[in-house]
């Protein structure tokens, strides 16, 4: 991040919300506002052993730290990078025996590096960790028994000849980490592996329909020369064009939901009431809810019923999921998409979630035809809802274009891979992993769909022969996590 990154924004206070950010400077769609580095990042508890402790990417096989044992990196390069943060909790876990959750790692990473700094604004930042809201005063009971449980674990593990702090600034330290922590990706942006504190970004207000996004940058070690290396980092870019003095916003929930459920979940998370135009007018909630038109145009009851045999079947499906019964995800799957077909509209979130999940699973077991053709549905109903620019909405659809792809529909596969790649553009940049192997798959399926329209014939004879002298290549298993959030919450 450099300092002339941050003079393009300014911190101001923002009519009912706080601190806010504003723009001193026009923005196009795509362009980068600012980048942070992470003041502090932890992998989580359950993959600390499949994660780079340094860039966050996830690797089949990590080199492990020799003295505490628990670490793990891409290579020598990474262990290198990260040994500064990773010092002294490196001797703390050795001494406790055990590393301790993530929420204490983090914790204590950020007092170390208090202690090594001091608490004023580091470089680059417009705000010091003292300054962030922690929230603490809003919490509930079962919030106050886990900050303290929290606070009695760190203080079991915070090594006695560190700078000690008092139990109010370790509680604010916690209470930062609940409301600020940013949900880290792996390189691929489909599976949250981490948490970080990017003070900078916490000044970034949420609207539901936002003009910015923040996307998770792994960064790049392997070039052979350091100078070309880029540190592991988030980015603040534009989703529309931005004038001089707009706030900047991002959206902290998935807009996929109605109005009233998002205002609860940004209630509950995140202690306020979201007064964006969007959910003061309910705009979207009637396409969110929409039910079949015209002479067929059902029952108030009916439609009750439906919505309800849905919310059961999702619960069933979660656990199905969890217990790797993908079959009978298929199957739960084609009985609830049957009994809403005739009921609900083609944008209905019920509609759309059931679809969403009978897509990916269909694509593991390799049913690629009906995984396609509900694929394409997704798509359609997820077009008319999200923001344009959506980096969900530009995931969702590069899914549906390999999945047209693999079911041997090339035109559609290639349409949608373009699409998908116009809108990852904005939300990610040319030079993020997820775009650059998007954009082979681009110049991939537009060869064979020349070769298609010369010849078809020959065309699937030829990729009937490619694919039989390789090994079938199994989708991704599904998981039971939806797209990783902004913000991370402890569960």
């Amino acid at each position: 991040m450099t300092k002339g990154e941050m003079e393009s924004v300014e911190v101001f206070t923002s009519e009912g919300k706080g601190r806010g950010l504003k723009a001193q400077k026009e923005f196009l769609p795509g362009d980068v506002i600012f980048a942070e580095p992470a003041y502090a990042a932890v992998v989580f508890d359950s993959l600390t052993h499949v994660v780079c402790h340094t860039c966050f990417k996830r690797q089949e096989r990590l080199h492990r730290c020799g003295q505490c044992k628990f670490a793990h990196y891409c290579d020598r390069t990474c262990q290198r990078a990260g040994w500064l943060n990773h010092k002294n909790e490196c001797s703390a876990i050795k001494k406790h025996g055990k590393a301790p959750t993530e929420n204490i790692r983090l914790a204590a990473r950020i007092m170390w590096k208090i202690e090594r700094e001091g608490s004023g604004l580091s470089e680059g930042c417009l705000v010091s960790i003292d300054d962030l809201q922690n929230h603490v005063d809003n919490f509930g009971e079962e919030e106050k028994k886990e900050l303290h449980a929290d606070v009695q674990s760190f203080l079991e593990f915070w090594p006695p000849q560190s700078q000690q702090f008092g139990m109010q600034y370790i509680s604010h330290v916690f209470g930062v980490i609940s409301c600020n922590g940013f949900t880290l990706s792996d390189q691929r942006g489909l599976q949250a592996v981490g948490v970080g504190i990017f003070p900078n970004l916490c000044q970034v207000n949420h609207d539901c329909w936002p003009n910015c996004t923040v996307i998770f940058n792994n960064g790049n070690h392997e070039a052979v020369r350091s100078m070309f290396h880029t540190q592991m980092r988030i980015e603040l870019r534009a989703l529309s064009k931005i004038s001089p003095g707009d706030e900047l916003s991002v959206s902290y929930v998935d807009f996929l939901n109605v109005s009233e459920e998002r205002r609860k979940q940004l209630k509950k998370q995140y202690y306020f009431d979201c007064a964006c135009e969007h959910c003061k007018k309910q705009i979207k909630d009637d396409l969110m809810l929409a039910v079949k038109q015209g002479e067929s145009k059902p029952s108030a009851e009916t439609v009750k019923e439906v919505i309800q045999f849905s919310k059961d079947t999702l619960e069933k499906i979660n656990k199905a999921r969890i217990e790797g019964l993908y079959h009978e995800v298929v199957k739960m799957c084609r009985e609830c998409l049957k009994k809403q077909e005739p009921v609900l509209g083609d944008t209905n979130i019920y509609l759309l979630r059931i679809l969403s999940i009978a897509s990916e699973v269909l694509s593991y077991l390799q049913m690629f035809e009906e995984a396609a053709d509900y694929a394409k549905k997704m798509v359609d109903g997820y077009m008319k809802i999200y923001h344009p620019n959506n980096a969900q909405l530009g995931m969702a659809v590069m899914r549906a274009g390999v999945t047209h792809w693999h079911a041997g529909l090339i035109e559609a596969g290639h349409g949608l891979i373009c699409k998908a790649y116009a809108i990852l553009l904005v939300t990610h940049g040319p030079s993020h992993p997820i775009t650059k192997d998007l954009e082979v798959m681009r110049v991939q399926t537009e060869m064979e769909l020349r070769m298609f329209q010369q010849n078809e014939f020959m065309y699937y004879k030829m990729r009937e022969a490619a694919l039989k002298n390789q090994k079938i290549q199994v989708m991704p298993e599904p998981s039971n996590e939806t797209s990783p959030g902004l913000f991370h919450k402890k569960e």
